[in-house]
């Protein structure tokens, strides 16, 4: 899928394929939410960020290539992408068993975001996922929660 057009905000980095890149974009992710204003988004996008970095470090970049975040925050959803060099083999969700350490990250984005897929790319791929904004009927103030509450999403 395609960034949405015309975004109020948009944010892109590129980062080496190292572990403490994850954390890197993770933190920025969560202040650009924040500063946004949208406070109440900035942990869930964080997190898919976190993963989706985490998947491209470990499958998705190849040495001396970099890993792409973008974000783009319209009226009504914060679009997050993830792209990588490597395109052969498209990311899905699997089962990880009790004693995996890793393989729920896609999981957790499917959990978290309203919508997720993954594109081609004429080199590599993208992965990306949509939080929907949700305003509070009545007003233009959104709900802010606190730090360890999480705000429903729509099915």
């Amino acid at each position: 899928m395609v960034a949405p057009c015309n975004p109020l905000q948009y944010d892109r980095l590129d980062y080496p394929p190292l572990p403490r890149s994850v954390t890197l974009a993770r933190r920025r992710a969560h202040r650009l939410l924040t500063d946004w204003g949208h406070p109440e988004l900035a942990a869930d996008v964080a997190l898919v960020v976190s993963e989706l970095g985490g998947n491209a470090v470990l499958h998705g970049c190849l040495q001396d290539r970099l890993f792409r975040v973008e974000l783009a925050l319209t009226e009504r959803v914060v679009h997050v992408s993830v792209s990588d060099p490597k395109g052969e083999v498209l990311p899905t969700p699997r089962d990880a068993t009790r004693d995996d350490v890793f393989g729920r990250g896609l999981l957790i984005v499917r959990e978290v975001a309203d919508r997720w897929g993954v594109d081609r790319l004429t080199v590599g791929k993208s992965v990306w996922c949509e939080l929907d904004v949700v305003a509070v009927e009545g007003t233009d103030v959104l709900p802010v929660a606190a730090p360890d509450v999480r705000l429903p999403r729509r099915p």
